[in-house]
């Protein structure tokens, strides 16, 4: 257990800092660039990834402070995006998603935290789903991925013509991984997290595209989701020790 705790420690001390030093080295070098209105963006932007860092680190230790951490990064990425969706990139999904469900559900998962015992000191009671539970979250992962998908293409300005637009998938995709992530992690389930790494690397794509394209804000949430992945992965081996006891 100590030894356990101390790489906990070290790893989010890993993340925090590193984040941070990313994030700073790439917002110093995009100022020079950017004009007024741009530089007061890329500053927020850059606050709201450091403040979502925060809030991931917490959630993989089951720290109901996720919660506060995580408000404020949700409200920041949902303007970015639908900022990036104006100039003709992707992103029109995640800005709706990130204002209609995310910040709400901060509150929700707040209250449902606090019902399984978290509070300042104690972590979450966490536990698993059963296999009844399984099935009917994967059911609904592939008929929302489907029924966004078709909805976003036909108004999505951004993706190119085809059978599949790439675009399009790469916005659908961590949406929905989003919406049924949050859902676990409000109720405390260790399954959360493998919606979370699916989250984490198609973001990881999607903000890749944007990047070639000159995105403005890409390359920082481009470094955000690439630490996210990182801490994803402790989340998922720390949740799966916690919900043994759940």
């Amino acid at each position: 257990m100590t030894d356990d705790k101390t790489f906990n420690r070290w790893f989010n001390a890993f993340i925090l800092v590193g984040m941070s030093v990313a994030l700073i080295i790439t917002t110093a070098l995009k100022l020079g660039d950017a004009g007024g209105a741009g530089r007061t963006l890329l500053l927020v932007s850059a606050f709201g990834s450091l403040m979502g860092v925060l809030a991931t680190v917490c959630s993989a230790n089951a720290r109901i402070l996720t919660f506060a951490f995580g408000l404020l990064d949700v409200a920041i990425y949902g303007v970015v995006c639908f900022i990036n969706w104006k100039n003709g990139g992707s992103g029109l999904g995640n800005a709706l998603l990130h204002a209609l469900y995310f910040v709400p559900m901060q509150f929700i998962g707040f209250y449902q935290w606090r019902k399984r015992g978290a509070d300042a000191s104690s972590q979450v009671r966490a536990r698993r789903l059963s296999g009844r539970q399984w099935a009917l979250y994967t059911a609904a992962f592939v008929l929302g991925t489907a029924v966004s998908y078709l909805v976003i293409a036909r108004f999505d300005r951004s993706a190119a013509e085809g059978f599949l637009k790439v675009a399009v998938v790469l916005d659908v995709l961590p949406m929905m991984c989003n919406i049924l992530g949050q859902l676990l992690m409000s109720t405390a389930y260790m399954e959360q997290w493998i919606f979370w790494i699916g989250v984490n690397i198609t973001s990881i794509l999607m903000w890749s595209f944007a990047l070639k394209g000159g995105g403005d804000f890409a390359l920082i949430y481009l470094i955000k989701y690439a630490f996210y992945l990182l801490n994803s992965l402790n989340g998922l081996r720390i949740w799966i020790r916690l919900s043994r006891k759940g």
